[in-house]
């Protein structure tokens, strides 16, 4: 039962990784080039896995992570895609990956912690659609420049990993005592490439 739920969850979640992917990219880039830095995306966020699975399992999202990456920066290289358009939509992507993951854990372990986190990042998907809408309003925001919403979000998930890992380091997806550390350099990235990002020209 356990084997059809993960493949259930996992097809779920690659499917709308590509669908939010390329809805994001698709004015810009043709199909080719979206559903192919997609795919790099994701073998890259498989090979992490992967390499995790035998090596380093506590650090299985940061290796997915890295390998997501990888896979985007080799899109965009080959396709010359913008880069902040496009680490936008992996953030988008991501956060499906990452919800389906905690859902998963939550509907066979009933761990709280998993339940908390899906509902967290629920919310974040919501947010970011939110902020995706309104953001060119914002006056402090004078650039305009796409990238806001993705930046803020991730900025958002990965403080908020931060401060829980003050008090909790067991939650799926943290790797211990370091957890704080590693996630509020993230966040300070993240945000900090949001403010360069909003001091640009138009």
């Amino acid at each position: 039962m356990s084997l059809i739920l993960n493949i259930s969850f996992t097809l779920a979640a690659v499917l709308l990784f590509l669908f939010f992917f390329w809805q994001k990219l698709k004015e810009d880039y043709t199909r080719n080039q979206v559903f192919t830095t997609a795919f790099y995306t994701l073998f890259g966020v498989g090979a992490g896995n992967i390499i995790a699975y035998y090596i380093a399992s506590p650090w299985w999202f940061y290796l997915a992570l890295v390998g997501g990456c990888l896979g985007i920066l080799v899109g965009i290289l080959r396709f010359k895609l913008r880069i902040f358009e496009t680490i936008e939509g992996g953030i988008l992507g991501g956060l499906i990956l990452i919800l389906f993951a905690f859902f998963y854990n939550f509907t066979i372990h009933k761990t709280t912690s998993s339940g908390i986190g899906s509902i967290v990042l629920i919310l974040g998907v919501f947010l970011y659609f939110l902020l995706n809408k309104h953001y060119k309003h914002f006056a402090w925001y004078a650039s305009g420049k796409v990238g806001f919403s993705g930046l803020v979000i991730a900025g958002g998930f990965f403080l908020i990993r931060s401060l829980v890992a003050l008090r909790f380091t067991t939650v799926l997806s943290f790797v211990g005592s370091q957890e704080t550390l590693i996630s509020g350099v993230i966040a300070f990235v993240c945000f900090l490439s949001l403010f360069n990002l909003a001091r640009k020209s138009p």
